[in-house]
């Protein structure tokens, strides 16, 4: 069982130890990203292991509409801190539970990361020599 710490994100923060950004506020509420949100919360970890297998935990629920059901308010949508904490907590017990099928998932999951990096990279390459091509070819 990882031990972790949710609380709410203060602009300017600076965290020494491992963590991660949840979004709170909109349609992607529950997004976690490396980088900080301005309406987030953070999730800080005592290790960097529990910090990448818990990202793809928050990864997957936010993928699959998870906090959807989830939250309030009328005009911008947005998720309590309390229900992300209530939730969030049993969900990771759950798909922790069977550890080696977890870890498998992670493996698969941040090789196709890699694999998606790498087409856009080579997507963006495609499109550089697409312009250079265009711009001799103008420049006749």
């Amino acid at each position: 069982m990882t031990n972790f710490i949710i609380k709410t994100h203060k602009v300017g923060t600076i965290y020494t130890k491992p963590h991660l950004f949840v979004l709170n506020k909109g349609m992607n509420s529950g997004k976690p990203q490396k980088v900080p949100f301005t309406n987030s919360f953070v999730i800080i970890f005592e290790n960097d292991e529990d910090c990448e297998s818990l990202y793809f935990i928050a990864f997957s629920l936010w993928k699959t509409n998870f906090w959807y059901q989830h939250l309030v308010g009328s005009v911008i949508s947005f998720l309590r801190l309390p229900d992300f904490k209530k939730e969030f907590n049993p969900k990771v017990n759950l798909m922790m539970e069977e550890h080696e099928q977890h870890q498998k998932n992670v493996a698969a999951l941040k090789l196709l990361e890699q694999k998606e990096k790498q087409f856009h990279e080579n997507i963006n390459l495609i499109n550089d020599l697409r312009k250079v091509i265009i711009y001799r070819y103008c420049k006749r």
